[in-house]
């Protein structure tokens, strides 16, 4: 089956539900049982990890068909639903970690994640270094004996650098750590983290998933050796999500296919425009054939989402960038991406980065292409460009 098929049919049971082709919502806490007997059933059933209903924390009917889609579209073992996509990546990464581990996450990684990493697994007495985005497998002369997960983003969602997850697997397992990846920019129709060697995968589906910036949902897939350990930190800590969000997120995967198609149409058309503007340096985005990890893309990826950055020449003032983003009209200042609307954001990655250097000096800016026509989303900037120039 392929996967335009997929975010149409997996994790739907109409025969479950009375017919209803969405699944629906279950608002559940309490779920009852009419006899003892059914009661023990139930609790044995969950001890065995098997399919069923037993409490509304450990999932209803709405968040199982969500788990089971993601699952499938992924190519995990299992998924499971986290209030956002950073407590996604925190129950992941705590699964699977213990004080006296180390862990190795890139320079790129999304700013949440990496105060993860930073503060907050510190206190754990977990320790983490951060490495070069395009280290490849070069990565095992910085694993420690004690490094038990190597953390990629690819591409990273600031910064765009596409990471050889293949060779940074090999390396890892090689010395017997896992890799988490989040996959939130490639999403599950584009990257297939589990054929490309991942243990585990971790998606803000708050981005493309929902895909109508209304809900935040984060999603973990596992493989199978994975699974107990993320599902027993999951259930043991109380993750749980609203069963509107999920339910948000569940309709939005069905449009998944087709979205993404028109966001990679209209992210690619923007960064050439772009790119050809004579105040840009550098437009930071792997489907275009001059960017460094474009041949890391073509070899890994199936497509690119609506997101990219751009980097203005030394001597752009930050003014100048200001009058080119506030007067946008269908572009919104917003950290968030993978809704149907376009959005802008300004960004400073120099200010992240402890293991290599940002080389820019010029301003940067993001973009997520959103769904509207290309030729009224290029005029904006048009106009956007022309207040920069303007100002400078």
């Amino acid at each position: 089956m392929r996967d335009e098929t997929k975010t149409v049919h997996a994790g739907r049971h109409p025969d479950q539900h009375d017919g209803a082709v969405n699944p629906p919502v279950y608002h559940a806490s309490t779920i009852l049982s009419p006899t003892v007997e059914d009661w023990e059933r139930k609790k044995r059933a969950r001890a065995a990890d098997e399919p069923g209903v037993y409490y509304g924390r450990f999932g209803t009917p709405t968040t199982q068909a969500l788990e089971e889609a993601v699952a499938a579209l992924e190519g995990g073992y299992r998924s499971l639903v986290y209030p956002s996509g950073l407590a996604a990546c925190h129950g992941a990464l705590m699964a699977l970690l213990a004080a006296g581990d180390h862990v190795l996450m890139p320079d790129s990684v999304y700013a949440p994640t990496r105060a993860l990493g930073a503060r907050l697994l510190q206190r754990f007495g977990v320790a983490t270094t951060f490495y070069d985005p395009l280290v490849g497998s070069g990565i095992a002369s910085q694993m420690r004996p004690n490094t038990r997960v190597v953390f990629v983003e690819s591409p990273g969602s600031l910064t765009f650098e596409v990471q050889d997850v293949p060779a940074i697997a090999a390396a890892a397992h090689a010395r017997g750590a896992l890799v988490v990846m989040d996959n939130t920019w490639g999403t599950p129709l584009y990257f297939r983290p589990f054929a490309h060697g991942v243990d585990v995968s971790v998606q803000a589906a708050t981005k493309y998933i929902v895909g109508h910036s209304d809900a935040m949902l984060g999603v973990v897939t596992c493989s199978r050796e994975t699974w107990p350990r993320v599902r027993a930190y999951t259930h043991e800590t109380g993750q749980t999500a609203g069963p509107d969000d999920v339910y948000l997120a569940q309709r939005g995967l069905r449009t998944l296919a087709v979205r993404l198609a028109r966001h990679w149409e209209n992210g690619v058309a923007l960064a050439q425009w772009v790119a050809r503007q004579p105040e840009v340096e550098r437009v930071l985005h792997p489907a275009l054939p001059d960017d460094p990890g474009h041949a890391l893309w073509r070899r890994d990826f199936t497509g690119a989402c609506g997101l990219f950055g751009v980097v203005l020449r030394e001597g752009v003032s930050e003014r100048a960038l200001a009058a080119l983003l506030d007067g946008l009209e269908l572009y919104g200042i917003g950290a968030s991406w993978g809704g149907y609307e376009s959005l802008v954001m300004p960004m400073r990655p120099a200010e992240l980065r402890t293991a290599t250097v940002w080389p820019h000096k010029g301003p940067a800016f993001r973009v997520h292409a959103g769904l509207e026509a290309i030729d009224d989303l290029v005029r904006d900037l048009e106009a956007g460009f022309a207040r920069l120039r303007a100002a400078l």
